[in-house]
């Protein structure tokens, strides 16, 4: 009955817009539904099971996915601080300036409003669990509730990093001990959340450490075993014990999950990260297909279909307006928003899909429709066997689709005009300043 509430609820709010509160008495509808966003650090498609990976096993993910929609075409910023500002703000990054790494740290809680700020007006308490780099700051600045972070990326055991001895938990510095495990405590402290706020709504932004590098063992780990293929089973595992939570606290049935990848696969890993035997076209930090297609799941029981694919295309700009809507949220209305909601296709409705994509990092940018690919250089590319090929058409002057292909998202690119918006001020690689001066210096002495 509270699923079927639900649902009706959704259906109305799409249908005729906000529900003013003596209404929603009137319905009885119950309680907002809970929000859990699930963003695993450098897990690309060919790291999943469900998506047909070809090493690893991800049995509690593949669960999510055959209880709800699983999405073929949900692309990102191919780094992690311009993907999870894109995340965050609903905004691509010209507008931002969250084009490089070391430039989303000068995005301010009084120029862009985040995720939590917009679901905290309709009543959400709200949580950062895990990684929060490189945003400035604390997540209680933008907005969190409560968090718990740690400095940096792929924190495991303090034994590892000098960055991995400290974390913050609610503006407290406190330091990991030598036997504990950092994406244990990250979990145990998001039980304790939603043990706490179980009976409000409330929005958990769970941003895990696995699988980023330094790969390190996991508490199941056993001598000689694959590490890589540890990290992906553990991180697994914590989805598992998450979903365990909610059944105990009996929550499922009301809570949104949506579980995704920041960028594609890293670097070092990308090789192992096959589908059906074939390596994938591109890997983390590159423009292309698989630096920003990520695995995307949506489970909500009752209200999703289960086993449902889809071939919609999503960027992650989307996810705060369709948080938004769930919660029945306003939007900022002083602000260009990138991101356009896909709750109507999530319940099954046609809603306003995206005919295309945008895609940048650095000085780079793309646009891509379901067939077609356009970068800045102008260059066109045949998308029909991706992921693992993306054709230049070099003469698509005498082919009419591609012709026609390359007229549309060219419009489109123009009227983004990301070049009028803000650039690169590190060289235009989107990474690191720190990390492009080593390379520099590294060239310099094998001259």
């Amino acid at each position: 009955m509270k699923n079927l509430t639900n649902l009706l609820f959704l259906i109305a709010f799409l249908c005729f817009g906000s529900i003013s509160a003596q209404e929603k008495k009137q319905t009885k509808v119950s309680k907002k539904p809970n929000i859990i966003y699930i963003l695993a650090d450098d897990l690309g498609i060919g790291d999943v099971s469900c998506y047909g990976s070809d090493k690893n096993k991800t049995p509690n993910i593949d669960l999510l996915a055959k209880g709800g929609m699983r999405f073929n075409h949900s692309y990102t910023a191919p780094l992690c601080g311009p993907s999870r500002a894109m995340i965050l703000t609903g905004r691509y990054a010209f507008r931002t300036g969250a084009v490089n790494q070391d430039m989303v740290a000068d995005i301010k809680p009084q120029d862009e409003v985040l995720i939590p700020s917009v679901l905290k007006t309709e009543g959400y308490v709200t949580s950062l669990t895990g990684k929060w780099s490189q945003f400035s700051l604390t997540p209680g600045d933008f907005g969190f509730d409560d968090y718990i972070t740690f400095q940096g990326s792929g924190d495991y055991w303090a034994t590892q990093k000098k960055k991995s001895e400290n974390y913050i938990e609610n503006g407290v510095n406190k330091k990991l001990d030598t036997l504990t495990y950092m994406p244990d405590l990250m979990h145990n402290h998001l039980v304790n959340f939603i043990t706490t706020n179980k009976d409000k709504p409330f929005f958990l932004y769970y941003s895990m450490v696995h699988v980023h590098a330094l790969i390190q063992r996991t508490p199941d780990s056993k001598p000689g075993s694959d590490l890589y293929e540890d990290n992906t089973a553990y991180m697994d595992k914590l989805v598992g014990k998450l979903l365990k939570t909610l059944d105990d606290l009996k929550l499922r049935e009301n809570t949104l999950i949506i579980f995704m990848g920041d960028n594609g696969t890293a670097s070092q890993y990308a090789f192992r990260s096959t589908i059906d035997g074939k390596e994938l076209s591109g890997k983390k930090g590159t423009m292309l297909e698989c630096g920003s297609l990520v695995p995307t799941i949506a489970n909500w029981p009752g209200v999703i279909e289960a086993n449902k694919v889809s071939n919609t295309l999503l960027d992650s700009s989307d996810l705060l307006p369709t948080f938004a809507e769930v919660a029945g949220a306003k939007l900022a209305a002083n602000k260009i928003l990138d991101g356009r909601s896909f709750l109507p296709q999530l319940i099954g409705k046609k809603g306003n899909p995206r005919e295309w994509i945008f895609t940048e990092l650095g000085n780079k940018w793309y646009v891509r429709e379901a067939k077609w690919k356009l970068n800045r250089e102008g260059e066109l590319f045949d998308m029909s066997n991706a992921p693992f090929e993306e054709k230049l058409v070099s003469d698509f002057a005498s082919n009419k689709e591609a012709t026609e292909a390359h007229n549309r998202l060219q419009k489109v690119l123009q009227e983004l005009s990301p070049e009028k918006g803000i650039l690169d001020n590190a060289g235009g690689s989107g990474r690191h300043a720190s990390n492009v001066n080593r390379k520099k210096d590294k060239a310099k002495e094998e001259e």
